[in-house]
């Protein structure tokens, strides 16, 4: 078998002597991309100034801090540790602290030893209480009914109501003033071009939306030089208990839009909760009453406005804050982007159930896009218009006035953004797309055969081999309680296993939807990723068609979930990504705000103790940013304490424990092997000569000439040891990715026959073949079988045995648009060679292509099917950067 390069048409006897050819002679670092170009909006420039506002002039240093840091209100750092080890972390319940503390204070009587660390749990959180940093008390104010009220009224109507509050702009001024934020903060708005006329879409204030406001606000000169900060607000109920009454809140979060979307999908305090509204309650009878639910609308818009109010005023006049990086600003605010799902939207926008928030399409054309809604028309239907009228023909609600009319240049209607979790991720994949399938499969088939089907999907789901953070489904998707992050996982394997169960467009249809939803997840968009996103969603819109042409969909699409989709490109392009400003970030701040807190409560009023465990975590976190800064946290607990108090005696202590450190890494890195051994090991009779062959390329090869082309015996000796590895790790510029330093990610491969004791774990991996071409026409799959480092004349080079595929046809595969390879034989024989690991691009994930192969057995482990079957798709849709770079 001959095997071709693709750039110089030139053949090769082995895929090593291509890869080497490759990399010796096409293989060139490709060029940087252009750097980008940014036009910062010219007016709210964020000059720095003095605290009484007064500019200073460029590159003036902020202003030294004259106290000195210390550990106040703790003694030390062990006891902020402490504090925060068994309050924030451990979250020990007062009696199991108290009684900690106890036994710790009998051991010191016996040991003669000094006293606890405190002296109980209310000595702990009156410290906590003191902590000076992160400050901002809860507060309340009641509302009630207002309207004419009768001793036959309902009780909704005499019921006073609560909502608990933070002093927002207390709130804002502590999260400005966070060091931990500084190098991941915009001060101004700016518009990013990657190339002429591309731009670049990322973090909030990169947005179209962060410079129009700044444009707006900037009419009034006396705000130039200030600083924009746009107000993130979420709101989302969330129920703690089903068995216990009292078990439903209503948190309304807050965070700003200077941080960068990493920071905020980190919960590095940037998001937090500042208002706890009242749930208005009344009997069965009421419930769906008109007079009931418009007050519950009124009371939650009433309750958003006076809660906002703080803010009112700067912005339109600025205040002098403090920034991360130090310097003081003057600070104008705007209501930025409100997070929350479909229902809330609904009564955000003062709409009818139904219709969309961001346009005026009616329910039943909801498969097409609308004119865009505007407070202007909104205030324009209401002065003209009667209330049946703007009921019926705008889907507006009159007797809702939004909580935003009340603040300058707010939209609610542009406000409202994409919801990834509930409108991508749970809405239309699980409960649109899985649901139609298992529909059709119930529509067409007998209920024996449907079940069966089902079963051998969920069979081939739990076959697919493990990769670096993959969730497994030993069951398939045959499991009650669907979260967002099983819906995640599931659609990453999902695909191939429908495959021939049900009609090609089906097969299609999923294809372009999980296109659209990876492109829309990425962490930066740039103007060909939102024509990507317009060609997947047209194409989804063509291929969705079928499950109205089988009878599933009957009544169309007029779906709101599927419908929001129309908005995301343009909402991009206003906000940026999506995924910093997601109603996931919401639902996960509700288990540190809202949840962990209940759940260590009293459970009596347990409201009042979630607000006080909630500061007191707040104060904590600043407390550490603020310790953190001056870096008072730098290195151990016990190395600080030594340094303070050094123990001459136990010094040995520390060097046994160096010792210790280095053997652990030591041991847990590597063994060798004799190659005799590790032959057999591997059960390689060739082993000695692929080794052979491998030095000999990565010392005498020329662009002509590699192993392939001479006599074994041309190749080097090589009689040393082998240093055998389980693992690696792979580091890439993965900019798609949601988290890594410097858009860095990094994954493990494994390479390890007794996986947890258990089974074999062989990874997958791409290689770069050539890497002038484009996507998988330049790179290669294998599986690595072994990681090695051989010493040959005191040069160390890392390597890997590796089994070659190829790849079944140039092409896709038509129906599910994934690449299929297959493994590679020679004589019978799988093919092996040996490769540098600096060939080794990242991992890859394969899923064998279970059309036209028998039955999975219902014992098959999924640590068999790299070896069971005879084609397999490269799987995309792993994460983000394999979406990106598998083309």
């Amino acid at each position: 078998m001959q095997y071709l390069c693709k750039s110089c048409n030139r053949s090769f006897k082995t895929p090593a002597g291509l890869l080497l050819h490759c990399n010796r002679t096409h293989r060139h670092k490709k060029p940087k991309p252009p750097k980008s170009t940014f036009r910062f909006h010219p007016h709210l420039n964020a000059r720095p100034c003095d605290i009484d506002g007064n500019f200073l002039p460029a590159g003036t240093p902020p202003p030294e801090d004259d106290s000195l840091p210390d550990w106040e209100p703790f003694n030390d750092r062990p006891s902020f540790e402490f504090a925060e080890l068994v309050f924030k972390k451990i979250q020990l319940s007062g009696g199991d602290l108290d009684h900690l503390l106890e036994v710790w204070a009998a051991h010191n009587v016996l040991t003669n030893g000094g006293d606890p660390i405190f002296a109980s749990t209310e000595a702990m959180h009156s410290i906590i209480d003191l902590i000076r940093h992160g400050d901002a008390p809860w507060e309340s104010f009641t509302v009630r009914y207002n309207g004419p009220v009768t001793p036959d009224s309902p009780s909704w109507k005499h019921a006073e109501y609560v909502i608990h509050c933070r002093n927002v702009q207390t709130v804002a001024h502590n999260m400005l003033a966070n060091k931990d934020f500084d190098n991941h903060f915009d001060y101004i708005p700016f518009q990013e071009y990657v190339a002429p006329s591309v731009s670049r879409y990322s973090n909030i204030m990169s947005g179209q939306w962060a410079y129009k406001q700044a444009t707006k606000i900037a009419s009034d000169k006396s705000t130039h030089g200030a600083m924009l900060v746009p107000i993130i607000l979420g709101a989302d109920k969330t129920t703690v208990s089903v068995a216990t009454g009292q078990n439903e809140f209503h948190p309304v979060y807050m965070s700003l839009a200077n941080p960068h979307n990493s920071v905020r999908r980190a919960h590095r305090d940037a998001i937090t909760p500042v208002a706890f509204l009242s749930i208005p309650k009344t009997n069965r009878d009421g419930e769906d009453t008109p007079e009931f639910r418009v007050f519950r609308k009124q009371l939650y818009h009433a309750s958003l406005a006076k809660i906002m109010a703080p803010l009112r005023s700067a912005m339109t006049t600025p205040e002098v804050v403090q920034c991360p990086d130090g310097h003081f600003c003057r600070a104008v605010y705007e209501l930025g982007p409100f997070i929350a799902d479909y229902p809330e939207q609904v009564v955000l926008a003062g709409i009818v159930q139904g219709w969309c928030p961001k346009c005026l399409v009616p329910p039943e054309r909801l498969k097409e896009a609308g004119q865009l809604r505007c407070r202007e028309h909104s205030e324009f239907f209401r002065e003209h218009f009667d209330d049946e009228t703007m009921w019926t023909a705008w889907g507006i609600d009159a007797s809702v006035v939004p909580f935003t009319d009340h603040f300058p240049h707010a939209d609610i209607h542009e406000l409202i953004t994409p919801d990834l979790l509930h409108q991508l991720i749970k809405g239309m994949f699980k409960d649109h797309l899985v649901t139609w399938v298992e529909q059709y499969l119930h529509t067409v088939h007998s209920k024996a055969d449907a079940l069966r089907i089902m079963d051998d999907i969920d069979r081939q789901i739990a076959a697919v081999p493990a990769f670096p953070g993959l969730h497994r489904f030993p069951e398939g998707r045959n499991f009650k309680q669907w979260t967002g992050n099983d819906s995640k996982a599931l659609m990453k394997v999902y695909l191939p296993a429908i495959e021939g169960h049900v009609p090609d467009d089906m097969v299609h249809c999923f294809a372009a939807y999980l296109d659209f939803c990876y492109l829309a997840r990425r962490s930066a968009h740039d103007t060909p990723t939102l024509v990507a996103m317009q060609e997947a969603l047209d194409r989804f819109h063509q291929y969705r068609i079928i499950f109205e042409t089988v009878g599933i969909r009957t009544d169309g699409f007029s779906l709101p979930r599927q419908h929001a989709l129309e908005h995301y490109i343009k909402n991009i392009r206003l906000f940026g990504s999506p995924n910093g400003i997601c109603s996931s970030i919401t639902e996960s701040k509700h288990i540190r705000a809202v949840k962990e807190p209940w759940r260590r409560s009293s459970k009596n009023n347990p409201l009042l103790q979630i607000l006080l465990t909630n500061q007191r975590l707040d104060k904590l976190a600043a407390a550490r940013a603020y310790f953190t800064s001056y870096g008072m946290l730098r290195g151990s607990v016990l190395a600080y304490a030594l340094q303070i108090q050094p123990i001459q005696e136990d010094d040995t202590f520390l060097a046994q424990e160096s010792r210790d450190e280095e053997d652990e890494v030591a041991d847990a890195a590597a063994y060798t092997r004799s190659m005799a051994i590790l032959s057999d090991e591997l059960s390689q009779p060739n082993l000695e000569e692929l080794i052979r062959q491998f030095l000999y390329d990565q010392i005498f090869a020329t662009n002509d000439t590699s192993s392939g082309d001479i006599h074994i015996s041309e190749c080097p000796v090589f009689s040393g040891r082998l240093s055998v590895y389980r693992s690696a790790s792979a580091t890439f510029y993965a900019p798609s990715e949601l988290s890594g330093n410097g858009r860095m990610h990094r994954e493990i491969i494994r390479s390890n026959p007794t996986w947890r004791n258990e089974y074999e774990r062989f990874d997958t991996v791409l290689v770069d073949v050539d890497s002038a071409l484009p996507g998988m026409r330049g790179m290669a799959v294998v599986r690595i079988m072994s990681l090695l480092t051989l010493t040959h004349e005191t040069v160390r080079y890392p390597c890997a045995l590796v089994e070659w595929f190829v790849g079944d046809g140039e092409l896709p595969d038509p129906v599910t648009g994934m690449y299929v390879v297959k493994p590679e034989f020679e004589d019978g024989q799988r093919v092996m060679s040996f490769i540098h690991l600096d060939c080794i691009v990242r991992a890859v994930h394969l899923i064998g292509v279970y059309r036209d192969t028998p039955a999975i057995p219902v014992d098959f482990h999924f640590s068999y099917s790299l070896d069971a079957f005879n084609m397999f798709y490269v799987n995309q849709y792993t994460d983000y950067h394999s979406h990106e770079c598998i083309f």
